[in-house]
């Protein structure tokens, strides 16, 4: 029998799932030295959040497959992973709306201003008529720039065209023909995007070509009155460069599930502004995703165990070897 390392909090039906098929060990991976323990003689492993490279899984002799419960993978060294001929599973499908729903939500909230809003009246600060300087601006129609137009960023194109009959634009490595015909998409260069948004989102992945991407550079080339929206990973954003963007009016505001480090500190400017609404990395969390996430790599793990699984593989070359 298989033996795999959780070193995730899992449900008790996933763990029940996993046990049914193989020999489990569950660790803490905050306890110094015991993942890299556990996974000596270990098949297989499940989990999320932790470095996962030549450190980690030098003496994990006998290691084939990787099952992370997420859709992004920066986390693993994927280099390192096929040199050792190591499979790596994620779960790109069943978040992809609830990560939608978030990032739309920051479009919302930035533009009318709600979360500020709605900390004012909790504060008992409205007792008379909203004047002008509390008034937000509209999201219908404008133009919504798609930095990464993958599941989540089509899923994106769709509320954004069909629900609010916003203009899309979109930068990709490939034409996104689906988009294009459905919602009117326009494929542009990236210096148009940012030109000529009213909401530019971040819906790319994390890669040494995609961090830092956006900077001072690309934020002054933004529209003043525009808002960078990034619910994919943190550091695509020059952080510090955002910051003295917001503090000098180069951009009108910004809406961030993501940051370069998280947890946010309690000592960032971002916490300061009022134009700059701070989610805590929420893009997925709601309990019926992450209940489908987490089953979701547990199959996955399972399959590729078994030679079975079909779907969801980072890296499939490693197969042919």
């Amino acid at each position: 029998m298989n033996k795999i390392v959780v070193y995730k909090p899992l449900p008790e039906e996933t763990i029940e799932y996993l046990r049914s098929h193989a020999q489990v060990t569950i660790v803490d991976p905050k306890q110094p030295g015991a993942l890299i323990e556990a996974l000596k003689d270990a098949d297989g492993a499940i989990g999320t959040g932790v470095k996962m490279n030549a450190e980690t899984l030098a003496d994990a002799s006998r290691l084939k497959v990787l099952s992370t419960v997420s859709v992004g993978f920066d986390a693993f060294d994927v280099d390192y992973l096929n040199k050792r001929g190591i499979l790596l599973t994620n779960t790109p499908d069943v978040l992809t709306e609830s990560t939608a729903d978030t990032a739309f939500s920051l479009i919302l909230l930035t533009a009318r201003r709600l979360a500020e809003l709605a900390a004012f009246v909790k504060a008992g600060k409205w007792t008379k008529k909203i004047a002008e300087d509390r008034f937000g601006v509209d999201v219908h129609h404008k133009t919504l720039g798609i930095v990464g137009l993958g599941r989540i960023g089509t899923s994106v194109a769709r509320r954004a065209a069909l629900g609010f009959q916003m203009n899309v634009l979109y930068v990709d490595q490939g034409v996104n023909e689906k988009a294009e015909r459905e919602y009117g998409a326009k494929r542009v260069s990236f210096d148009e995007l940012l030109k000529t948004s009213d909401f530019v989102l971040l819906q790319a992945p994390l890669t040494p070509e995609t961090r830092n991407l956006i900077s001072t550079p690309q934020l002054q080339a933004m529209k003043r009155s525009a808002f960078l929206i990034n619910a994919s990973r943190g550091p695509i954003v020059d952080e510090p460069a955002l910051v003295k963007a917001l503090q000098d009016g180069v951009i009108a505001g910004a809406g961030l599930d993501v940051y370069q480090e998280e947890p946010l500190s309690v000592e960032s400017p971002l916490l300061k502004m009022e134009n700059v609404v701070t989610l805590p990395h929420i893009g997925s969390a709601t309990h019926e995703t992450r209940q489908a996430m987490n089953k979701n790599a547990a199959e996955n793990l399972i399959e590729a165990l078994n030679g079975t699984l079909k779907a969801n593989m980072v890296n499939p070359q490693v197969l042919k070897h």
